[in-house]
């Protein structure tokens, strides 16, 4: 899927050059934001209950986008194991925590947002995704 998020995002440059594009990145979604990410003419990227992007850290990720995470208290994915490893030929896990402050992604409060409740209408997690969008960050870390 990176292969083809990479080509609508060179596809929605060319239509709309100066727009502010963000993408919002959930679940394995994240891991797909985080294989397209390198020299991705994105301005944000923002990954919300990510078990990982494939990188250990944000700089990692190889694109000028400002890169955002957050996870609600209420979400599953904090248990799964943050981790990488090869085994026997095979890559096992989606590397570092997007949350931890080791990964260095910008962290804005999801509050109490389980797994499926990033985009509720009403809910923290969906404003700090709103001011993120609308290219208006400054209120997303204040969360």
């Amino acid at each position: 899927a990176a292969p083809r998020l990479r080509a609508l995002v060179r596809r929605l440059r060319t239509e709309a050059p100066a727009a502010h594009l963000s993408l919002l990145c959930h679940s394995y979604g994240s891991v797909v934001c985080g294989r397209a990410a390198p020299g991705l003419d994105a301005d944000d990227i923002a990954l919300v209950g990510s078990p990982g992007t494939g990188a250990d850290s944000a700089a990692a990720l190889h694109t000028r986008a400002r890169i955002w995470a957050a996870r609600g208290s209420e979400d599953w994915v904090a248990h799964v194991p943050h981790m990488r490893a090869d085994l026997f030929g095979a890559t096992v896990g989606f590397g570092a925590d997007p949350v931890s402050a080791a990964f260095g992604a910008r962290v804005f409060d999801a509050a109490d947002a389980g797994h499926s409740g990033y985009f509720t209408p009403g809910s923290a997690a969906l404003a700090h995704l709103a001011r993120i969008t609308l290219d208006d960050p400054s209120e997303a870390t204040r969360g």
